[in-house]
């Protein structure tokens, strides 16, 4: 997110992915409802100091800080947002007025505000009416993320509590206040999301969410056998291999895997940022594997694979598509392409 794709969401004016709201010194009461709407449709930006034809307002510049850090906070409390999405507000300066912006994402979970659901439509947010409307919305997340399917078999024992321990290091160090690193492993997952209601027994379970981010190497297995990401090294074999690491362990640790084998078998070029020496493959690959682990349909049988050529890497991900249209390329000498091909 930057000022030029603010500027330029304004312009197009609001709709299905926009939605602008007058404030000046809090913030406005339906905040949240566009809030929850965006996350149980499919993601969207809000931008607080804008009305509603797009004309500047602004907020007032001594009560931005003090908005981002409510925004914050009731983004993460459940009375507010259930379930609780941790949300970062970010101010831009534009017309020589301050506005904020509020990324929310397209999430796995169902969220409610003040006891209600809401979604999105090219009209604004509406309130989810009736059981088919719900019914919906159910079955069109749990068709897009399969990783909210339940395991009434898996248990707490099937999750390392080594892996809670460093999600919290995770968490501290981007944040060292950071509200959830704080909480024990069981609250960790109730306040994620990784429990689902069982909709044959109506009991709560575990995800394979859970699973795939804090089980067992056989846990993960049992709950998915196809789940691989498979890193080729394609340099004189291109139809083979040269080298060749397959992953099949949790997410932490795969991610950790994939950025070693980038590492073994790609130059580091870097980039000064004032007197800063910037790893440039650290750069690229730390948001492509990001992409292709977060973004990955588990439970199809092709794997996910990163290949290093002499010209190219390719990452090659099976996904269930949340959006339709041409995938951009990204450019960088002398790591050449990188090409993110999507299996539909």
């Amino acid at each position: 997110m930057n000022l030029n794709q603010i500027q330029e969401d304004i312009q197009k004016g609001e709709g299905l992915h926009r939605e602008f709201k007058e404030a000046n010194n809090q913030l406005p009461r339906n905040l949240f409802e566009s809030v929850c709407a965006f996350l149980n449709t499919d993601g969207g930006i809000i931008l607080l100091g804008v009305a509603d034809d797009g004309t500047v307002t602004g907020v007032d510049p001594d009560a931005a800080a003090q908005m981002k850090v409510d925004l914050a906070n009731l983004s993460n409390n459940p009375q507010k947002l259930d379930l609780p999405y941790l949300l970062f507000p970010h101010e831009f300066e534009l017309e020589g007025k301050i506005i904020i912006a509020v990324q929310v994402p397209l999430s796995s979970q169902l969220h409610k505000t003040g006891g209600h659901i809401f979604l999105r439509s090219e009209d604004g947010d509406y309130r989810v009416e009736g059981t088919h409307q719900l019914a919906g919305l159910i079955n069109r997340k749990l068709s897009l993320f399969t990783e909210q399917r339940t395991l009434p078999s898996v248990t707490m024992e099937q999750l390392r509590p080594e892996l809670f321990d460093r999600a919290r290091r995770l968490m501290r160090s981007n944040n060292s206040k950071h509200p959830w690193a704080d909480l024990s492993n069981e609250e960790m997952l109730r306040i994620g999301g990784f429990y689902a209601e069982d909709r044959e027994t109506g009991k709560e379970c575990l995800t394979l969410a859970a699973v795939l981010m804090f089980g067992t190497d056989l846990a993960i297995q049992q709950a998915v056998p196809a789940y691989k990401f498979d890193c080729l090294l394609r340099r004189d074999n291109v139809e083979r291999y040269d080298d060749r690491v397959m992953i099949y362990t949790n997410l932490m640790d795969a991610y950790d895997q994939m950025m070693e084998f980038v590492e073994k078998h790609l130059n580091d070029p870097f980039h000064l940022e004032g007197d800063m020496r910037i790893s440039l493959r650290d750069k690229i690959f730390r948001e492509a594997i990001a992409n292709i682990i977060s973004h990955r349909e588990y439970t199809g049988g092709a794997p996910a694979r990163l290949m290093i050529y002499r010209d190219k890497v390719v990452l090659d991900n099976p996904c269930t598509p949340h959006h339709f249209g041409k995938s951009r390329s990204t450019t960088c000498a002398p790591l050449q392409r990188i090409r993110r091909s999507a299996s539909l």
